[in-house]
């Protein structure tokens, strides 16, 4: 369980990083605002608390992975992995440009830090699998986490990887889904409904866990049960697309769009910038 000072320390790490993300999709007047934003304080607690990782040595073997399965929230995977320290930070505001190693997707040929690259829904857990297979074939104590989105769960892809998930029983490999109930065309259950997502993850005998995504001490939790599993564990964490600023909050709309400059001071504001 984390102390109510990791906890602390976490929540604010989660602020700032919506900050930074904010300031480069506005930047860059491109880019996924609802999905990163959703995303950002599972890759919190991830990145600053549970994962094993080194970045003055980014291929470092003994390493934990992480996918990005749903590649459009790139700004908080480069958020943190600025953070992290893999790049400097004052490189966030090239995000999208021309040269930038900072792609609209992640491309793990450009920036440091990136496992793979991602982009077209669905393939990220396939990837993910055959990390934990390669890792689990190498005797290496090292575990994949694959973040995917709930609208993502529409690709058959997902389904054929956890299937294999589960029968080459990785337990070194935890998926989390973001549920946060959109996608860029409405809400999923609209679109094209992909529950009851912890009882059709549980059909496929993997270990389901079910959390608040934006509380870091149930997220911690999460963690640290799957750690212990001896089977493959998705955490299906319910969230808010947009998160953190009312304004962005579960619309559709802010799926792809980056914030006008009235609604990012607005956002600094609220988040005490």
């Amino acid at each position: 369980m984390l102390s109510e000072q990791a906890v602390q320390k976490l929540e604010q790490t989660a602020r700032e990083l919506r900050v930074d993300i904010l300031k480069m999709l506005h930047q860059s007047q491109s880019g996924h605002t609802g999905g990163s934003l959703s995303a950002i304080d599972i890759m919190t607690v991830l990145f600053f608390q549970q994962m094993k990782h080194d970045a003055s040595r980014p291929d470092w073997a003994e390493r934990d992975r992480f996918v990005l399965s749903k590649g459009h929230a790139a700004p908080a995977l480069y958020a943190c992995l600025a953070r992290a320290g893999y790049f400097p930070k004052e490189d966030l505001a090239t995000l999208r440009q021309l040269g930038s190693h900072l792609q609209g997707h992640p491309d793990m040929r450009k920036t440091p830090g990136v496992e793979v690259c991602t982009g077209s829904l669905g393939q990220g857990l396939s990837q993910a699998v055959g990390l934990a297979m390669a890792n689990k074939v190498a005797g290496r104590d090292t575990r994949v986490y694959a973040l995917l989105g709930d609208g993502e769960l529409q690709e058959g892809q997902i389904w054929e990887a956890t299937m294999s998930a589960a029968h080459y029983g990785l337990s070194n490999l935890c998926i989390v889904v973001d549920c946060n109930g959109l996608q860029i065309d409405g809400f999923t259950e609209d679109v094209m409904n992909v529950g009851p997502v912890a009882a059709k993850f549980a059909a496929f005998n993997m270990h389901v866990i079910e959390a608040d995504g934006h509380d870091v001490a149930s997220l911690g939790q999460a963690f640290a049960a799957a750690e212990v599993s001896d089977r493959p564990t998705v955490i299906v964490a319910k969230t808010v697309k947009g998160k953190g600023v009312s304004i962005f909050e579960n619309k559709a709309k802010y799926h792809g769009v980056a914030p006008s400059d009235e609604e990012l001071q607005v956002a600094l504001q609220v988040l005490g910038a």
